[in-house]
């Protein structure tokens, strides 16, 4: 299949705004097989049974056909699909939520998990993705932002489909500390070959979301990947990490995002130091999205004055237009730090 639509196909799963989806060209889009796949991939419920929401998918129909019809040279020649102008009109048909209740409402999303060097495709193998149920604009009541992946962690987990990165994780038993969706650490035990992943986040909710994503991904047996809820702060003796990490002893831990609140660092700090004190072997790999310069040199400095050892992870995301496959926005300055025990 024309790489053009693989592309399009992914940015689609992963809910892209319209208006910057790589629509493919004219000469692909008036092609009946091409319609017909289009159809198939991207709106039959028949064939996929995850698929973005009713209303994304009339979102996205509607300015598809409309750039369908104006590809045809010829309009007795070049028809449109049946199939797409059916759907469109079920779609329409519909009593859909307004906007404003869609996007407060959980989505399928659906990340294509190839590395950033990727420019091939077998058709005959199945691209390793990974779906996630969101709220893509949903903050919960303890102010938490757990129900959407976000930049930090794409960025971390296109570190981690390079062949660097793989070897950070493959064979290692991982701990995710602010898992939000768990998108890392099911990257880490779906694809990249973890011994063990334990996941954790401090709200409750956001732990029973998780649940629920890790159980879409096929990870039901605690023996691959368990979620737990985990306070920064408080000390571990007695908690499930303490418990974890005696069966399945933590070699790499993972973080993304957890870094823009600068009450919260200083917890965050605490808690890596109890687990450098528990396994002084760890390797802690944590991403963040520099909104705020100063509250990421907050963290920085409260790492340095823990005596910990820490430096930036060489890894440079590319521009969206770019990327292939895991697409997030490279507006705000993207890090990856590396930090290990004092020493």
């Amino acid at each position: 299949m024309d790489p053009q639509l693989r592309l399009f196909h992914r940015q689609y799963l992963q809910l892209f705004e319209p208006d910057f989806l790589a629509w493919p060209p004219k000469p692909l889009l008036r092609d009946p097989v091409v319609q017909s796949w289009l159809y198939s991939n991207l709106f039959d419920a028949e064939k996929c049974s995850i698929l973005p929401s009713n209303r994304y998918q009339l979102r996205v129909l509607k300015p598809l056909l409309a750039r369908i019809e104006k590809a045809a040279e010829d309009p007795e020649d070049d028809e449109i699909s049946d199939a797409l102008m059916s759907h469109l009109s079920s779609l329409m048909a519909l009593n859909l939520p307004t906007e404003t209740t869609a996007v407060q409402q959980k989505s399928y999303v659906t990340f294509t998990c190839l590395p950033p060097s990727f420019t091939g495709y077998d058709s005959d193998v199945a691209e390793p993705t990974i779906t996630l149920l969101e709220r893509r604009h949903l903050i919960s009541g303890s102010l938490t932002t757990g129900f959407r992946t976000w930049e930090a962690a794409l960025h971390l987990g296109s570190y981690l489909l390079t062949p660097q990165g793989r070897g950070l994780i493959r064979g290692k038993s991982i701990l995710e500390l602010g898992a939000g969706t768990g998108f890392l650490g099911i990257l880490a035990a779906k694809h990249l070959a973890a011994s063990h992943v334990t996941t954790t986040d401090g709200d409750e909710g956001v732990v029973e979301a998780l649940k629920e994503n890790m159980e879409l991904n096929g990870l039901k047996d605690e023996k691959e990947m368990r979620a737990s809820a985990l306070r920064w702060g408080a000390d571990l003796e007695g908690t499930c990490v303490e418990v974890d990490s005696q069966q399945w002893p933590y070699d790499v831990v993972l973080g993304a995002d957890i870094t823009y609140d600068k009450v919260a660092i200083s917890a965050l700090v605490d808690t890596l130091r109890s687990l450098f004190e528990l396994r002084p072997s760890l390797h802690v790999v944590i991403s963040g999205a520099v909104r705020n310069l100063e509250t990421f040199e907050t963290f920085r400095s409260a790492c340095i004055s823990s005596k910990f050892g820490i430096e930036e992870i060489d890894f440079k995301p590319k521009s969206i237009r770019e990327q292939t496959s895991l697409f997030y926005a490279t507006t705000v300055p993207l890090k990856i730090m590396s930090i290990t025990a004092p020493t």
